[in-house]
């Protein structure tokens, strides 16, 4: 599996943004999809999962509410609709891909994207 983050930049506080991440490999129907973020001098921090099969979605604290995860599996993409954005927001955002039984934590992706910034100013 390879993955490619996109959709990152700058956005005021209360604005909107959407995440990609194009999935590609031979097989990825096993997989759970996650993103998450990392601030600077900040542990890198789970955002969303969605189960590649089922669609069954979990969120992260700061997203509940706030942001959605998605796929299109005709398109093999992720997404993640990020609203009413905040300044603790910004960060670098990673797409990651793994198939274990939990996906809240890093050691349950095997597969990391490049990050893609989102910057959130007032």
């Amino acid at each position: 599996v390879q993955l490619q983050a996109s959709g990152g930049g700058s956005v005021q506080v209360g604005g909107s943004l959407r995440l990609s991440c194009a999935v590609s490999g031979r097989t990825f129907s096993e997989y759970h999809m996650g993103w998450f973020r990392q601030a600077p001098g900040k542990e890198r921090e789970f955002v969303a999962a969605i189960r590649w099969s089922g669609g069954g979605t979990f969120y992260g604290d700061s997203a509940k509410g706030r942001f959605t995860i998605a796929r299109d599996s005709a398109k093999n993409m992720v997404y993640l609709h990020m609203n009413r954005l905040r300044p603790e927001d910004t960060a670098v955002y990673f797409c990651a891909a793994g198939r274990s039984d939990t996906v809240v934590h890093r050691s349950d992706y095997e597969v990391w994207g490049r990050g893609t910034l989102v910057t959130v100013s007032s």
